[in-house]
C-alpha cells in the first residue's frame, strides 16, 4: 500500500479555522472578537547558522503565539524536517483551545525546528537547541510569564534541560528561571508524571467515554474498558503510554503501527514486552506472537477504538471510508482531516477530538510550572501529616472496636500522597470533568453535530469570557 498521508503543507491551519467557524455559529459573540480569537497574535520565523563539522548549516525555525488572552502562552517545540509555518500556526491554535477546555490558564503557542533528530549527534542537537533558545530570548518569545515551551515530536527532557540552562545563563538573577520551560528532567525542576501525562490523559478520556452506558449502547458496546479491542498508531512517548495504560486498564491492543511498519495479534500485545523488544532490536517488527503488517493497513483493522498517536493528516479522504472502528481517540494533533471527519461522522464513528484528548501533557505542564513558581515539591508539605492522620484514625478504630488492623490495612490507610499521586489525581479530575463538560454541550439541544464542534464551542465560550472580563486595551 502506498503512503496515504496527503501533502497538505498549507492546509492544516485552514482545517483548524474550519472547525472554529463551524463552532462559532453556536456562540453568540461579535464577528470582530471571533477574528481576534481565531488568528495568531504573533508569528516568529527565524533562520540562524550553527557550526556543523567543518562548516555551517542554516537552520529554519519558528515560534508562534496564537493567543494572548492569557499569559504566559504555552506549547511544545517540534523537531522535524516536516516543520513549516502553517503547521506551527495550526498547532499553536489548537493549544489555545486545548488549554481553555481543561481550564489551564495559558494562551496557546507552538515552536518548530526544521531538522531530523535521527541524523544529528547529541552535540549538534545541543548547539541547535541552545541557539534556538537564544533567538527566542532576543525577541522576548520565552520566559516564565511570557511564553513557556515544552517537548513535542522529536524533543524531550534532554532538550528542555538545555533550554532552561541557556535561559538561566542569559538571566542569572531570574528567581523563576526554571519555569521558562516544562517537561524538564525531575533533577532540573521537572515534575513526576510529566513524561507519561499525555498518554495517561488519553486513557482517562477514553475510559470516561466508555463509562457512559447510554453512549456505549448507541455504539453497540458494553460499558467499560475490559475486552475492548484497540489499534494504536505510533509507539513514541504518547503512543507507548496510551497503549500501556489501556493495556493495564483491561483493553486489548491488537495492533501497533510505527514509522517502519506495524504488527498484529488477535490475542493482544503487551506494550511493556514490545518496548523491551524494540530496545533490543531497534524495531517493533518481528515481535514474537505477532504478524508484520503494512503500517497504513493497520489503521484499517477492525477494532473498537483506534488511537492515532503519530502525526497529523493520517486519516484523510483517501482512507476514511476503510476505517472500521467505533471510536477514534485523537492522541495526536490533527490526525483526522475535515474531509475524513465528514465521512466518519456519516458512518457513525465517534471521534474524541485532539483538543481535549491529548491535553494531559499541557495539564501536567501546568502543574510543573506551578511547582517551579512555588519552589516546593508537591506532597512535601502534607505527606507526613496525612500519614500521621491515617495512623491516628487506625488507632482510634482499634481502640473502639477491639480489633487490630492488618499490615495491609494500615499501609492502605496510613499512606500519604506523594507528588506522583497528586499529579495523577489532578490529571484524572481534569480529564473527567472536561469530557463531561464537552459531552453536556453536545447534548444541550443546540444542534451541535459532533464532539469536536462541542469542544470548540466550550473553548470559544471560555476565551470570550476572558476577553469580556479583561476588556481590550485601550
Amino acid at each position: 500500500m502506498s503512503d496515504i498521508t496527503e501533502k497538505r503543507e498549507d492546509e492544516f491551519f485552514q482545517d483548524v479555522l474550519k472547525y472554529f467557524d463551524r463552532a462559532a455559529k453556536f456562540v453568540d459573540v461579535s464577528a470582530g472578537l471571533l477574528d481576534q480569537i481565531k488568528y495568531c497574535n504573533s508569528v516568529y520565523r527565524m533562520k540562524f547558522p550553527v557550526k556543523m563539522g567543518d562548516g555551517y548549516q542554516v537552520i529554519e525555525a519558528y515560534r508562534v503565539e496564537h493567543s494572548h488572552h492569557k499569559l504566559p502562552t504555552k506549547g511544545g517545540i517540534r523537531f522535524s524536517t516536516a516543520v513549516n509555518q502553517d503547521e506551527v500556526m495550526a498547532l499553536a491554535a489548537l493549544m489555545t483551545y486545548k488549554c481553555a477546555i481543561v481550564d489551564v490558564p495559558f494562551g496557546g503557542a507552538k515552536g518548530g525546528i526544521k531538522i531530523s533528530p535521527r541524523k544529528l549527534s547529541a552535540d549538534e542537537m545541543e548547539r541547535i537547541t541552545r541557539r534556538y533558545t537564544s533567538e527566542l530570548i532576543k525577541k522576548n518569545f520565552i520566559g516564565p510569564g511570557i511564553d513557556v515551551p515544552a517537548p513535542d515530536y522529536g524533543s524531550g527532557e534532554r532538550e528542555m534541560a538545555w533550554i532552561v540552562d541557556t535561559y538561566a545563563t542569559f538571566f542569572p538573577n531570574e528567581l523563576n528561571a526554571m519555569a521558562c520551560v516544562t517537561g524538564k528532567p525531575v533533577s532540573q525542576g521537572g515534575i513526576r508524571g510529566r513524561k507519561e501525562a499525555t498518554g495517561l490523559g488519553v486513557y482517562f478520556g477514553i475510559r470516561e467515554a466508555l463509562s457512559n452506558v447510554e453512549d456505549c449502547k448507541a455504539w453497540g458496546l458494553t460499558p467499560g474498558m475490559a475486552g475492548k479491542t484497540f489499534v494504536v498508531q505510533g509507539f513514541g512517548n504518547v503512543g507507548f503510554h496510551s497503549a500501556k495504560f489501556v493495556h493495564e486498564g483491561g483493553g486489548k491492543i491488537i495492533s501497533i503501527a510505527e514509522w517502519d511498519g506495524a504488527i498484529y495479534s488477535a490475542d493482544g500485545i503487551d506494550p511493556h514486552a514490545l518496548e523491551a523488544h524494540r530496545n533490543k532490536t531497534g524495531s517493533i517488527l518481528n515481535f514474537p506472537g505477532t504478524t508484520n503488517v503494512d503500517k497504513y493497513a493497520a489503521l484499517e483493522i477492525e477494532c473498537d477504538v483506534l488511537i492515532p498517536a503519530a502525526l497529523e493528516n493520517q486519516i484523510n479522504g483517501t482512507n476514511a471510508d476503510r476505517i472500521k472502528c467505533k471510536i477514534i481517540g485523537e492522541a495526536a494533533n490533527g490526525p483526522v482531516t475535515p474531509d475524513a471527519e465528514a465521512i466518519l461522522n456519516a458512518k457513525g464513528v465517534y471521534i474524541i477530538p485532539d483538543i481535549y484528548l491529548n491535553a494531559g501533557g499541557v495539564t501536567v505542564s501546568y502543574f510543573e510550572w506551578l511547582k517551579n513558581l512555588s519552589h516546593v515539591r508537591f506532597g512535601r508539605l502534607g505527606k507526613r501529616w496525612d500519614e500521621a492522620a491515617g495512623h491516628n484514625t487506625i488507632s482510634v478504630l482499634e481502640e473502639m472496636t477491639g480489633r487490630i488492623a492488618t499490615d495491609a490495612q494500615k499501609k492502605l490507610i496510613e499512606r500519604g500522597a506523594d507528588e506522583l499521586d497528586l499529579v495523577y489525581s489532578g490529571l484524572e479530575e481534569t480529564m473527567i470533568n472536561s469530557y463531561n463538560a464537552i459531552r453536556d454541550e453536545l447534548k444541550s439541544g443546540s444542534g451541535i453535530p459532533d464532539l469536536r464542534t462541542a469542544a470548540f464551542v466550550v473553548a470559544i465560550k471560555k476565551i470570550v469570557q476572558s476577553y469580556n472580563t479583561l476588556g481590550v486595551f485601550p
